[in-house]
């Protein structure tokens, strides 16, 4: 006999990379300005500052935000250049640091698929035990081979 209440599992939602970037980019740029509303209202002050202070105060904040804008700019472009199900990543002329970008393959592992190449499909990652069963359900809809 079933409970009229059964436990109702969470769906997880299936997001598109499109809208993981792009909600990526929203997050950065509301902690961006975020931390320049922080920085005006900490410069308000009661007693009001000698100039040098200002001067000094100013240019820390903006060399702040200078960093934090290589950053974020950083960030977006390796999530638009992070390989896809859409733009797959090619075992056979990827860069080391292109196949660390995929989840779940660290410096040994990328060092092994380079070791290894050529392959003729993306399979033999895992006949020839260049990476767990694992790794490759994690990077299996990220990668091809082309000859």
């Amino acid at each position: 006999m079933e409970h009229p209440q059964q436990a109702i599992k969470p769906s997880t939602p299936n997001l598109h990379p499109t809208v993981m970037r792009a909600n990526t980019v929203l997050l950065a740029l509301v902690l961006s300005g975020g931390q320049i509303v922080l920085t005006g209202c900490i410069a308000c002050n009661t007693k009001p500052p000698n100039p040098d202070q200002v001067r000094e105060k100013t240019a820390q904040a903006t060399a702040e935000l200078k960093d934090n804008a290589k950053a974020v700019a950083q960030g977006i472009r390796e999530g638009l250049n992070r390989p896809t199900s859409d733009h797959p990543l090619d075992l056979n002329s990827a860069s080391k640091s292109q196949l660390m970008s995929l989840p779940g393959i660290d410096d040994a592992a990328a060092d092994r698929i380079v070791a290894a190449r050529p392959y003729d499909n993306t399979h033999q990652l895992l006949d020839k035990r260049i990476i767990s069963r694992d790794e490759y359900s994690k990077i299996a809809d990220s990668i091809t081979v082309q000859k």
